[in-house]
């Protein structure tokens, strides 16, 4: 069983709070993930980004909305307990506990308007009420990773068809960014433009130049990179003294290079173009920010303090 919609955490998670002990999301998580048959893959679920088990933030989502029906209360630094109104709906033996059943307490109903305030009617059809299999984190983490994934598509489409000199730039950009290489024009001379697609050379693996990695990246535009390529990529490490290689390509690996890569004494690192893309994202290259959300959450040791 795969983790179950936030809403449906609401009613497993006000029973287990029914002996009315204090508790965290992380104690009840446990004994709930075994209730519901989750497997030990479901547990490490995380959310994109965040890598939040998502799990317990379903949990924490369901424990909001049980607070703000007034089922719920907040005893300090991450505790809850039930309340008497959450006892008392427990003693009705509800079949089930979802955003309908929480509209018959005005606490929840006074939320939910304080959380329409300022919406669009838009985002009132799409928000969490309406989506029931997404918490709001994930909603957001989801919207982010196909953006994400949209970006990385849009830079391999315009990798493909940059002139063999903007894409050896785009390169030593990448590396650079990610710390290889040292300065520019130490990186830019020791991988050297051969204007054919792509590039082949020595770069530093740290800015004090200790170990070097042999470079190769060529702009592929049909077909993938089988093992024979890899293999004499491989090969090609012995004439220049290195152990360590990194083959980009703009196109993609067979199964078989991948696997020959694994297997020999070798390093060496294969950055598809997939991956190159996402490299690009996240460092900089080739991509700007055009908005910026940060997501804030309640600093619990601050009111703890007061």
């Amino acid at each position: 069983m795969s983790v179950p919609p936030f809403h449906q955490l609401l009613l497993p998670l006000l029973e287990a709070s029914a002996d009315g002990q204090p508790r965290r999301i992380r104690d009840v998580a446990p004994a709930l993930a075994e209730r519901l048959k989750l497997t030990e893959a479901d547990r490490r679920e995380v959310l994109p980004k965040t890598g939040w088990p998502r799990f317990e933030n379903r949990l924490s989502w369901a424990k909001l909305y049980l607070r703000q029906a007034g089922l719920l209360e907040s005893v300090g630094h991450g505790l809850f307990r039930i309340t008497d109104q959450g006892s008392a709906a427990l003693r009705d033996r509800p079949t089930t506990i979802d955003v309908g059943y929480l509209e018959r307490f005005q606490a929840f109903r006074d939320f939910q308007e304080r959380s329409r305030r300022g919406k669009s009617r838009e985002e009132l059809v799409d928000g969490p009420e309406a989506s029931s299999s997404l918490s709001p984190d994930e909603m957001l983490a989801t919207a982010w990773q196909t953006l994400r994934s949209q970006l990385a598509q849009e830079l391999m489409a315009r990798m493909v068809e940059m002139a063999p000199s903007s894409f050896e730039k785009l390169v030593l950009d990448v590396l650079l960014a990610m710390g290889y290489g040292g300065s520019r024009h130490d990186a830019a001379l020791a991988v050297g433009g051969v204007n054919d697609g792509g590039i082949d050379g020595l770069i530093n693996e740290d800015r004090l130049g200790l170990d070097t990695i042999y470079v190769q990246a060529k702009r592929w535009t049909k077909g993938t990179v089988g093992r024979p390529d890899v293999q004499a990529f491989a090969g090609s490490l012995d004439a220049h003294h290195a152990r360590k290689g990194v083959f980009i390509t703009t196109s993609s690996f067979t199964d078989d290079a991948r696997r020959f890569a694994t297997q020999i004494e070798k390093r060496l690192a294969l950055i598809d173009g997939l991956t190159l893309a996402h490299l690009m994202i996240e460092h900089g290259v080739g991509v700007t920010t055009q908005e910026s959300y940060e997501v804030k959450k309640v600093d619990l040791d601050y009111f703890e303090e007061q």
